[in-house]
This record gives structure tokens, sequence and C-alpha cells, in this order.
């Protein structure tokens, strides 16, 4: 049977109307998300999701690590099942489309093939990856490494909270602990469609990214020793401050970023300042320094000169000082074969679209290591993400979920 025309598109309104009711699930303060992983919240989310897709036909599956597959069959009972998802956890102040859009418009892409009753060879499976965002377990794409071989179990169930709270204790807590030995489903091919979280789309006026590659990035999580002290009745000279050795190596990450331009990003993000008391210096600083390049060469440079930086910061301050690397992945090429059907996708419905190296870490980027995979983009206004503001209008996620639609339909190949 040939190809579905380029008229076969999905359901915008259904779509949108999916998006606004799972962001009901773990509202944010200002009308963003607040569905961090193996919360409660999350686990909500994750029961409207597997009725939705056991609504449409699909039979659910859950492995060890929480990780969900809702599987449409295939006229092939032999042929390997096509991939397409993203992830349902958000930051603790993110907005309503970041992995959001790429599971329910996998879900919509299996709605609207059942609305045209085709049928297709290879199974198709929507996933939801646990722990994608790592904001309240690092590493990010926690669980998308187990599956690839990237960590062991072991070492998932053991990472910890903020508060002390382990992966594992919390992911059996909210009841989704499945089954499934993670890792043993194999794939054809997986697609991931997600909004950019850049500019880029939204300034060169395209609807879609075909994405070509993923930056590498490294994480490193680093203590400052310092010691606590009045600041008041402490001199000057006579102070330890893990705070201001933070401030200097924060100003070096942002000076070695713009020392590897272009291509090379840096800044810390996540701060922890102990005791954290207006009128205490602080005696220990630990904060996590993301520096990112889609150029291998660039990246284990900036590494090397951040950890560098650190350590003489700190021997300058007389602090003491640990680096703990909390994640990491090489730079990615997605897979050419699936690139370019993507790319056909988005010419034959008449969207305008452009290459694109994807700025963010996805589960993506680790599905590569075991399988054919690509991602599918759209615009987000502004370029804002990981924010509560986080917007993109229903055309573009339509449009990004009808090329996810064309690009599966032709991998999964439609039978008469």
């Amino acid at each position: 049977m040939p190809a579905p025309g380029e008229n076969l598109r999905i359901n915008s309104a259904r779509l949108w109307d999916s998006l606004n009711e799972m962001a009901l699930i773990g509202p944010g303060v200002a009308g963003g998300c607040n569905r961090q992983t193996l919360t409660d919240a999350d686990g909500e989310g994750r029961h409207l999701f597997k009725r939705w897709c056991e609504a449409a036909g699909m039979t659910m599956g859950v492995d060890t690590m929480g990780n969900m597959f809702a599987t449409r069959p295939g006229t092939d009972p032999d042929a390997l099942p096509v991939y397409m998802g993203s992830h349902l956890d958000t930051q603790p102040t993110g907005g309503r489309y970041d992995g959001v859009l790429g599971v329910l418009g996998a879900l919509e892409v299996v709605r609207t093939i059942n609305d045209m009753g085709l049928k297709t060879k290879h199974p198709i499976v929507v996933t939801n990856w646990t722990n994608e965002e790592g904001a309240r377990f690092a590493p990010a794409m926690l669980a998308s490494g187990v599956f690839a071989g990237i960590h062991t179990q072991d070492y998932a169930y053991n990472r910890t909270d903020p508060e002390g709270k382990r992966f594992g204790e919390e992911l059996a807590r909210i009841g989704w602990v499945g089954d499934e030995v993670v890792g043993a489903r194999k794939m054809k091919a997986m697609f991931e469609l997600h909004i950019e979280q850049g500019p880029i789309l939204e300034a060169e006026g395209k609807s879609i990214g075909v994405v070509t590659h993923g930056q590498g990035l490294w994480w490193l999580e680093i203590t400052l020793t310092g010691k606590d002290a009045h600041t008041g009745s402490t001199p000057m000279a006579m102070r330890v401050n893990a705070g201001l050795g933070m401030a200097r190596i924060t100003e070096r990450v942002h000076q070695i970023a713009m020392s590897h331009q272009p291509n090379a990003v840096g800044a810390v993000g996540q701060v922890f300042v102990h005791p954290n008391s207006r009128n205490v210096i602080p005696g220990k600083v630990v904060f996590t320094v993301d520096i990112r390049s889609p150029e291998q060469a660039k990246l284990d440079a900036m590494r090397a000169e951040v950890e560098r930086a650190a350590h003489a910061v700190a021997a300058e301050l007389g602090l003491g000082c640990s680096i703990e690397p909390v994640g990491h992945f090489d730079p990615v090429t997605f897979d050419p074969e699936l690139v370019g059907i993507v790319r056909a996708s988005a010419e034959k419905l008449g969207y305008s679209h452009m290459d694109i190296v994807s700025g963010a870490g996805h589960d993506a980027c680790w599905i590569n290591r075991v399988a054919p995979t690509t991602m599918v983009m759209c615009p987000c206004v502004d370029g804002l993400s990981h924010n509560e503001a986080e917007e993109i209008s229903p055309e573009w996620a339509a449009a990004g979920t009808d090329v996810l639609l064309h690009a599966v339909l032709q991998v999964a190949e439609v039978v008469e």
C-alpha cells in the first residue's frame, strides 16, 4: 500500500485538549507544571496516560525502572516495533509541553491511525521514559540510560534527591515498579518529538526542526568547603568564604564557554548554600556546572578547564574542593536514514523546516546507542523552556505531530 498522502493529519484539537488536561496534574504556581519524577503527581499523570492508551486499544507494559510502553500491535508478530515517545516528568517550575508533547503527540499519532483504520506491519509503541529531567534525581535521562546500558539499575535505584530519598524506594512508593527487565525490548526505530527549548526555529520562521545531532554534556557537581562565620564580626582577611569561591568559579565557567565559541555553552545551575543564613558566611556550597557542545574536542577541553579553574580558585581562597561528575553523554549523531525520513515528511506536508542540533539532552540521545533514533522539533515562544511561561501554539504542536505521524507510518510500513 502506498504511503498515506499529505491530506492525512492528526486531530489538533484532541491533542491540545490532552496537553491541557495533563497539565492539570501537578500544576505549577504560574500556569506551568510541577510534576517532578516519582512524586504523587507523577504517579497520577502516569495513571491518566495509561487510561488513555488502553482506551486507544493499546496494551501497557512497565519495566523495573518504571518506563511505560503502550503497544499497538502490527500485522507481523515477528516484526520489530517502531517506538515513539518522551517523558511526562517536569522541572520544579516546568512548562506544559517539555517532554509531554512527545508522549501525548505519540498517543495522538496512534489515535489518528485508529481513526483512519490503518494497519501497520510493525507494532507501534508509545513510551514514557522515567526521570528524564534529572531535577529531583541526578543524572538526567536516568531510566533511558539504564535501558541503553549506560547505568546499572543498582546505580539508579540508589540515587537520592535533596531530601535523601532514594529513587528505588520512591518508584515503589508510587506503585510503578514494573516486571519487565530493563533494556530487554528491541526496537526497529525510535522517534522523539520535542519542543526546541531554544529560539532558533521561531527566529528563522520554521515550523519543524529536523534534528541531526545532539550536544554532548557534562554535569560537574562541585563542593567547596570553607568555614561558617559571622558576616559582621569576621575580618575580611580572615574569612574562608565558600560563597565567594562559587561566585568566582561561576564567572570562570562563563569565560570558558565564551572562549570556545561557537557551539559551546556553560553555566552554573543548581546551588545549595550552607547554612544559608543571612548573617553567616557560607561554610559550604554545593553547585552544578553544566557545560555542553556538539563537538567532542570542545566538550573535553571545557571540562578540563573548569576543573582546573575550580581547584585554582579553591586553593587561592583556602577552600576544600571536590568535583563529582553527576551527568554525562557524548555528542550524538542521529540515524541518517531516519533524519531523511523526517525531512521528507515535513516537505511532503508542506511545512517549513531546517536542520538543527539539539541543545538539550533527551532520552533519544541514550536510545540512539541501542537502536536507530532521531528527533522532531517544533518551536517554542522566545525559546523559553524549563520555565512555567513556556509556550507553544496549537499549530506548532500539530505540525510536529503530523510529521511524526508520517515518519512513523513510513517506518512501520502501512499494509492493505
